[in-house]
């Protein structure tokens, strides 16, 4: 039987009348944008390198376009959708990969389930997330164990290149991502490869994950810091640590910016991960 939409297939026509024939509509409550380009699809499913038997988790599924791709490269599926009329359509299209336990289905919110009860290492997160929950789902998925080992995300294009940022344009999420994983944009996707349309462009973004460089508490003090700068990202650090961390004091912190290298008028923006690490070290506790 011909899938209708597999990337061959596929195209916002396609999308539409499956969503006509199920009685179906994109939510924006859920940020549903359907994918409905085939290259697109190919270039995702490229990018992850999907070999059978592989674990692979997908936030957001949506009528299962990238479901069907992942399953017919013979991933070991689990798809967290948390929208009950699409799961209940879900349901019906991979009733057979269901059955055979190629596809676990979750109902529910991803930000409201653990990590250890819906995938063991190792195991791969490969999804067109819900824009409107990036940066929390980012911290979930790489903040607690167990880590994905790679990831290619369909993200928002002006976040993707914001994650992916090199020191002169970094921001929180890029300096938390970037110290958990190394991560480039794969691929620029415009408005058009989706049904409906949204009215942003979006971009794959593709990524390693690291060896944690500390331990959680020592991982604690790192965001303390990191978010102390970025409080104030276009002041000077010199300036902007003090205020927002005063029990420190200015002469400890001009000190721990001398010893590590980095001037003191440098701005948050400009660091890179090694920076924020070295100076993290050179201060010591944060509570003291």
């Amino acid at each position: 039987m011909i899938d209708p939409l597999d990337a061959r297939h596929l195209g916002p026509e396609a999308v539409r009348r499956e969503l006509r024939r199920h009685l179906l509509v994109a939510d924006k409550r859920f940020s549903q944008n359907f994918l409905a380009d085939g290259e697109v699809l190919e270039a995702i499913m490229a990018a992850a390198a999907v070999t059978p038997g592989r674990r692979v988790l997908e936030i957001g599924p949506g009528i299962g376009i990238l479901t069907g791709a992942l399953l017919a490269a013979g991933a070991s599926l689990t798809a967290v959708e948390v929208d009950r009329t699409m799961v209940r359509y879900l349901g019906r299209r991979f009733a057979a990969e269901i059955g055979d336990g190629r596809l676990r289905l979750v109902q529910g919110d991803v930000l409201d389930l653990s990590m250890g009860d819906l995938v063991t290492a190792p195991w791969d997160l490969v999804a067109n997330l819900p824009y409107h929950i990036t940066s929390p789902v980012l911290h979930r998925v790489l903040g607690t164990e167990p880590r994905p080992e790679h990831l290619v995300l369909m993200l928002q294009r002006e976040v993707a290149e914001r994650v992916a940022a090199a020191p002169g344009a970094m921001s929180y999420l890029s300096v938390f991502v970037q110290y958990h994983a190394s991560v480039h944009v794969a691929r620029l996707v415009p408005a058009s490869a989706f049904e409906p349309a949204p009215e942003v462009e979006s971009a794959v973004l593709a990524g390693q994950t690291r060896d944690r460089h500390l331990d959680p508490r020592a991982e604690e003090q790192l965001w303390r810091l990191v978010q102390a700068g970025f409080r104030e990202r276009r002041k000077m650090l010199h300036n902007v640590l003090p205020r927002q961390l005063p029990n420190l004091g200015r002469e400890r912190i001009t000190a721990a910016l001398e010893a590590t290298g980095i001037a003191t008028d440098r701005r948050p923006q400009t660091l890179s991960v090694g920076d924020w690490l070295s100076l993290a070290a050179a201060l010591g506790s944060l509570d003291r």
